[in-house]
């Protein structure tokens, strides 16, 4: 019944090319109104009693919807396959890049901890001061309204800069981005999967970067008990992508180092555990607990399904986590309308 649900709310989210072939102008008015006032995002959950708020509200019905219709996009397709690229896509991925240079730009200082190189405030400091123009740069004129209610949610993607440290918050951060691009129309259906596999992708390779430039701390992690330090909506979709695939079967496969090796570059779940491969030392089975479990699973689908409860369990459904969440116009902490 949820994943009926969820994917509902995704064809909402979406709703920009959902509407089929009426006329853009009506696509636009269809979604939001003529009269849309945006607002900058602010946090609404400040006691563990407003979880349930947070639960019932449309940005929670928004968000599990996007994540369920990008999952239903990529499902089966490697990183290469072949998709069309609107110059709107080419102009958040360039958006990207420029972000991602910015850290040559502020090489780690040295400093006496080993956590935390105090260089990533300064990087921070120069993408909050600079968002705004890239953003300007990156979308059409008719859309810079809502960059600043937007421009939170991408400042907030790449880390804690009081704290030096990245966590799932700060990575759903960037989905609500992405889900936000989409309820304004500067993305469309048919951009679905690029989204996943070269703005998504690309934003996980910043924060690497990020990572390991700058020693950050793991927001928030359970240790061991933890999926990963770091990420985990890449094992939701990249666990996706290997449905029904032949060449990592049985799952368990995808602790081999030559099947790491091989598809690394094809499948964002590989990609994700090459890369834990190299910042962790030790048996794998004792540093990645849930992921080694996880190996013993029968088929991909189950694994898929398995995430998306977890994410909502272990995620979605700790204070710690969603007491930073966002709210704007686009994502609100409104009663998402039961329709009957």
């Amino acid at each position: 019944m949820e994943s009926g649900r969820s994917s509902h709310a995704g064809g909402r989210v979406s709703g920009a090319g959902m509407t089929g072939d009426s006329k853009k102008d009506d696509i636009v008015a269809g979604v939001l109104p003529g009269n849309h006032r945006f607002l900058e995002p602010t946090k609404a959950i400040k006691t563990i009693t407003d979880m349930a708020i947070w639960e019932k509200s449309e940005a929670y019905i928004e968000y599990t919807g996007f994540i369920a219709t990008m999952n239903e996009a990529i499902k089966g397709k490697p990183l290469s396959v072949d998709c069309k690229i609107s110059e709107n896509l080419k102009n958040l991925i360039n958006m990207l890049d420029k972000i991602e240079k910015l850290i040559d730009a502020f090489p780690p200082i040295e400093q006496p901890q080993r956590f935390g190189n105090v260089a990533f405030r300064d990087w921070m400091d120069k993408v909050r001061s600079n968002s705004t123009q890239l953003m300007q740069e990156a979308m059409p004129p008719s859309l810079h309204l809502a960059i600043p209610e937007l421009k939170v949610y991408l400042e907030e993607s790449f880390g804690n800069s009081t704290r030096i440290d990245y966590g799932t918050g700060h990575e759903m951060a960037f989905v609500m981005f992405l889900c936000c691009l989409f309820k304004v129309t500067f993305l469309q259906t048919e951009d679905s999967v690029p989204t996943v596999f070269l703005v998504f992708n690309k934003y996980l390779h910043i924060a690497r970067k990020l990572q390991q430039t700058y020693r950050m701390e793991p927001a928030g992690s359970h240790g061991v008990w933890s999926l990963d330090d770091y990420q985990f909506v890449p094992f939701i979709w990249g666990s996706s992508q290997l449905i029904d695939q032949p060449k990592i079967y049985p799952p368990g496969k995808f602790l081999e180092d030559d099947i790491i090796e091989k598809y690394s570059d094809e499948y964002m779940f590989i990609s994700c555990i090459k890369y834990i491969k190299e910042v962790k030392k030790g048996p794998f089975a004792e540093h990645s607990n849930q992921l080694w479990s996880i190996s013993a699973v029968g088929s991909w689908t189950k694994i898929n399904q398995g995430l998306i409860k977890m994410y909502k369990k272990e995620v979605l459904s700790k204070f710690p986590v969603v007491q930073h969440v966002l709210f704007g116009s686009l994502l609100p902490i409104r009663r998402f309308p039961i329709s009957h």
